[in-house]
């Protein structure tokens, strides 16, 4: 039988238990990450950024919850024009102010983002979509275009499956545990990848991060909150809207993307068989969203 094990192998393994042949132990090193930068915010609080591409259109970008500019980065791979990516308050270098914050905050960060940079278009996945919905329930007319991807939350809080998951995400973080940490993030991964060098990879790019940055304790809050108390405030919304769900996924409930889908008055809805869709459907997801956004 083939098991999970921490710390992994020197060499990016996989290693199993017991005799039996290895799979090959290829796998090219992460790519060195991207330098980027510190902006002050109207509000005060100062958020890491990444700006890529030139031209017209703009679209920011916003992540989700434990994760920033890396896991971003790839859904705007072939999006044309700027593209601005940023690590929410408690992520990466960005401030952590004291107290507990809610999707306002975060949708604070998101406007102010997208202000300073002129972004006329928005991403946001999972956490990130919350707060998109969030600014959007304020601003309808915010934005042009608009990706939804695994919405997590609308109007109703995360079940307990999904918050029991984030606060242990959140507790090995604040504990620095890499074996509990470990246990945790793989559970990002299909079963099928996470005993392979890829899957070791993304363990270790998503491990060295984590502890490395850490995550703020004013996040904690927000698996027990809704961006929003009711989904019909997203009626006035104009834009046009892609949602991506996907079936199967505890954290991104194929439900709240149908929900949404069906809250937004232009919305085409997508939803793939099986969670996973980032390993499994990553040129489909790649190509869906750029021919969205470019069209």
């Amino acid at each position: 039988m083939r098991g999970f094990r921490w710390p992994p192998p020197p060499d990016g393994g996989p290693r199993t238990w017991g005799p039996g042949p290895g799979a090959p132990r290829t796998g090219r090193p992460a790519l060195p990450e991207p330098e980027t930068e510190l902006v002050t915010t109207p509000h005060g609080v100062r958020l890491e950024r990444l700006v890529t591409g030139a031209g017209e259109p703009v679209t920011v970008f916003a992540h989700g919850l434990g994760n920033g500019i890396a896991t971003t980065r790839p859904f705007g791979s072939a999006v044309t024009g700027r593209r601005i990516f940023f690590q929410f308050r408690g992520h990466g270098r960005s401030d952590s102010p004291p107290g507990l914050w809610t999707y306002l905050d975060l949708a604070r960060d998101l406007r102010a983002i997208a202000d300073l940079g002129g972004a006329n278009r928005a991403f946001g996945a999972s956490l990130g979509a919350g707060a998109l919905c969030r600014l959007l329930a304020e601003s309808p007319e915010r934005f042009d275009k608009l990706v939804f991807f695994l919405p997590a939350v609308l109007d109703t809080p995360r079940g307990e499956v999904a918050r029991a998951r984030l606060t242990d995400l959140l507790d090995a973080v604040a504990d620095g545990d890499a074996s509990a940490l470990a246990d945790v993030v793989s559970l990002e991964l299909p079963p099928s990848v996470r005993n392979t060098p890829a899957g070791w990879a993304y363990l270790r790019q998503r491990l060295d991060q984590l502890l490395r940055d850490g995550l703020a304790p004013g996040l904690a809050s927000l698996p027990e909150q809704a961006p929003l108390r009711d989904a019909k405030a997203l009626a006035g919304v104009t834009a046009p809207a892609l949602v991506i769900g996907c079936a199967g996924d505890d954290l991104h409930p194929a439900s709240v993307a149908e929900q949404l889908a069906a809250a937004l008055p232009h919305a085409t809805l997508h939803v793939y068989d099986r969670p996973g869709v980032l390993w499994t459907e990553r040129a489909d997801l790649r190509e869906r969203i750029s021919t969205f956004l470019n069209g």
